[in-house]
């Protein structure tokens, strides 16, 4: 019973995290319902297969797998530059397969030479510090705009949404500092039920929507049609994979400290394996029309927010995730949380990581820290500010990387510190 509860908590928590990409990412290419329920749940089935294999065959830590917020800007920038570049938005569908596909044969080749170690050894303390800090600044936005309602029933702000979302997160302050252990374990499930029985009882929950077709609906293969080639999209294949690699990483080495704390156990620093089965990940993103994944940070905070820091109840957890996608009555179930909630019942475990983020700052005492912290915030919240319009006229595998703060402000401390504050790298794994 205890492993199917804290399961069941893991598979919340992946599908609150990981809903919002592909349904966003289906009304960009303008995909009918149908389409679009297909997209959802072929997305949702790789991200739970994505997460039996790492936890099973790569890295080996309970981290879920979600979609790739460099894939989901990627399929951004081409949204917008279907017409022009490859004459439909279906064929930029098929291209962006075979982007995916060439990205998870990359990640192979790169993990098979050995550069995944090499880069690991990149991400000192302050590096990791700068990382959360910076992923915490750019989800923020997200989770204000979502916990006020802007855009769940209406443009603006709506005050009884925000008031809710407050009482929730107040609730999830009240759990984590009064309940005993056993309650704080089931913390994220409880007030997730809780917020979304409120917003139905109060008449702001999204019905149901019920799909058309049979009770059980496998995932189809090359859904968009077969891939076609585009010489322009393996290079961004290729600078895609260069920087989710970054953020494999980066949650891998997050995850460890954390479990470290928990545990008292070393690292495993199992980054070659992690990097192989990122690469097979990447290939089924592509195989069956989906959505790129990556390893989340969020886990850390999770596990923190939570205690829990097994692996069975996250495979059980990714086992429902898939279960779940194969019904099609159960994934419109689970799409319809209420946005809002599931923001508000997860902002504590973001909050967690900023604590994370001070902890790796303080192994750390060499006196070019606070630049390279500095630098790298300018960098990265300064290009968090700059409009996505202001790269319409970039090349897409410019505007990958430039409209990415996360990414550019974290290479922009890694820089740093090997350059100006040349040291021996610290050797993680």
């Amino acid at each position: 019973m205890r492993n199917t509860l804290s399961a069941l908590q893991w598979a919340v928590f992946m599908i609150a995290g990981s809903i919002v990409a592909p349904v966003a990412i289906a009304s960009l290419f303008h995909l009918d319902p149908a389409m679009s329920a297909g997209f959802v749940q072929r997305t949702m089935f790789v991200l739970g297969v994505a997460g039996i294999l790492q936890v099973t065959l790569g890295h080996r830590l309970p981290i879920n797998e979600g979609p790739a917020g460099l894939w989901w800007g990627v399929f951004v920038l081409y949204a917008g530059l279907s017409s022009a570049i490859f004459g439909s938005e279906m064929e930029t569908l098929q291209a962006l397969e075979l982007a995916m596909i060439a990205s998870g044969i990359i990640f192979i080749l790169l993990s098979a030479f050995g550069m995944v170690e090499k880069l690991s050894r990149l991400f000192t303390p302050v590096v990791t510090g700068v990382y959360l800090l910076l992923l915490v600044a750019q989800l923020s936005g997200s989770f204000l705009n979502g916990m006020m309602g802007v855009g769940y029933l209406g443009e603006g702000i709506d005050l009884r949404i925000a008031g809710l979302s407050l009482l929730l997160v107040l609730i999830s302050i009240w759990f984590s500092r009064s309940m005993p252990a056993m309650i704080q374990q089931y913390s994220i499930l409880i007030i997730l039920i809780i917020g979304w029985v409120i917003f139905a009882l109060l008449g702001l929950a999204k019905p149901v929507s019920i799909p058309e077709g049979g009770p059980v609906a496998f995932p189809q293969i090359f859904a968009f049609g077969y891939p076609s080639w585009d010489s322009g999209m393996i290079v961004t294949a290729a600078l895609v994979t260069l920087l989710l690699l970054t953020n494999m990483i980066a949650s891998i080495r997050v995850v460890e400290e954390v479990l470290s704390r928990l545990t008292s156990q070393k690292p495993m620093g199992r980054y070659r394996q992690a990097g192989f089965i990122s690469g097979i990940n990447q290939m089924l993103g592509g195989v069956f029309s989906a959505v790129g994944s990556v390893p989340i940070s969020g886990a850390a905070g999770f596990i923190l927010t939570t205690g829990l820091k097994r692996r069975l109840p996250f495979i059980i957890g990714s086992g429902l995730i898939i279960i779940i996608s194969l019904f099609p009555t159960l994934m419109a179930f689970f799409a319809a949380l209420p946005e809002p909630v599931g923001y508000a019942v997860i902002f504590i475990v973001f909050v967690n990581m900023v604590g994370i983020a001070f902890n790796e700052f303080k192994k750390d005492s060499s006196e070019g820290k606070p630049f390279i912290i500095g630098i790298s915030f300018m960098v990265g919240i300064g290009t968090m500010f700059i409009p996505p319009e202001a790269f319409q006229d970039a090349q897409p595998i410019t505007a990958s990387l430039l409209n990415n703060g996360l990414i550019l402000g974290s290479l922009t401390a890694m820089i740093t510190e090997q350059v100006l504050f040349r040291k021996k790298p610290q050797d993680h794994s």
